[in-house]
């Protein structure tokens, strides 16, 4: 009787624990179809909220459709990536018109030294295989945000530029817009609207209060307005608010669509 149990509290643990990794893995490639195929390389800071789904929505009100595929697992950086069947696959079988991706958020925002070793040869890599398998295909970089509260825990060095929040966004600034320019793509300026965002209107807390670096649904959201904008290359407007309060929504869109046209040639968008 007791080994029964033991054998059932066993089973319920594995179940909780492969319930647990299946969330946080999200690999979907969308069907072919006339819309714009976007692909979304990164983790939990692109499906938190189900950001990908959010741009969707956004941009089915401008008459834009987009397919969005994804290959998303939490806390994957842009090496783990290279190391994934279904991604290389993907990029190879190509047909996309868009890849959008960030690394894991700490890495790009450590030492100039650090970032070059571990995070550029990777992400160069993964733009050479979406433009071979796409020959037409623009490469988007997607800056996230600094952690609340800068790098803590595990995660901390003794490098002291990212140790505060405006610290690590400068970091990561410098980090995507390199990376972009680089590769000949585009950087999606998501940390510099939400660093807007954090200056202006500090009543939108765009941080989860879970734990102070994953993204509020307001988060997510500014993040799929300022992808969008990239997208575009311009501002817009649109009747999706995700839930959101009206006015909270209309000024995420604008801070994004201004983010985006106030820095178009530093982003990589040529006029």
């Amino acid at each position: 009787m007791r080994i029964t149990f033991k054998l059932v509290i066993i089973s319920i643990l594995l179940a909780t624990v492969s319930q647990a990794q299946a969330a946080t893995i999200k690999k979907q490639r969308a069907a072919e179809s006339d819309s714009t195929q976007v692909l979304f390389i990164g983790n939990s800071f692109t499906f938190y909220n189900d950001m990908p789904e959010m741009m969707r929505r956004l941009a089915s009100t401008l008459n834009l459709k987009i397919a969005p595929s994804r290959s998303l697992k939490g806390g994957q950086t842009f090496e783990g990536h290279l190391m994934d069947p279904f991604l290389l696959g993907i990029l190879k079988d190509g047909g996309f018109d868009y890849v959008v991706m960030h690394d894991a958020s700490h890495r790009p925002s450590y030492s100039t030294k650090d970032v070059m070793r571990d995070v550029y040869p990777y992400a160069h890599k993964i733009d050479s295989l979406a433009k071979a398998g796409s020959p037409n295909v623009k490469t988007i970089y997607y800056m996230t945000w600094g952690h609340k509260d800068g790098i803590r825990a595990a995660k901390r060095t003794d490098y002291p530029l990212n140790h505060t929040y405006h610290g690590m966004q400068q970091r990561l600034n410098t980090s995507y817009l390199e990376m972009a320019h680089e590769n000949g793509g585009i950087c999606a300026p998501v940390g510099m609207a939400w660093e807007r965002v954090v200056n202006e209107r500090p009543d939108i807390d765009l941080f989860s209060a879970k734990d102070r670096y994953h993204p509020s649904k307001e988060g997510s959201y500014l993040a799929a307005c300022t992808i969008l904008s990239t997208i575009l290359g311009k501002p817009f407007v649109s009747p999706y608010y995700a839930g959101l309060p009206e006015e909270v929504a209309l000024y995420l869109q604008k801070t994004a669509g201004e983010t985006v046209a106030d820095n178009l040639a530093l982003i990589g968008i040529k006029q």
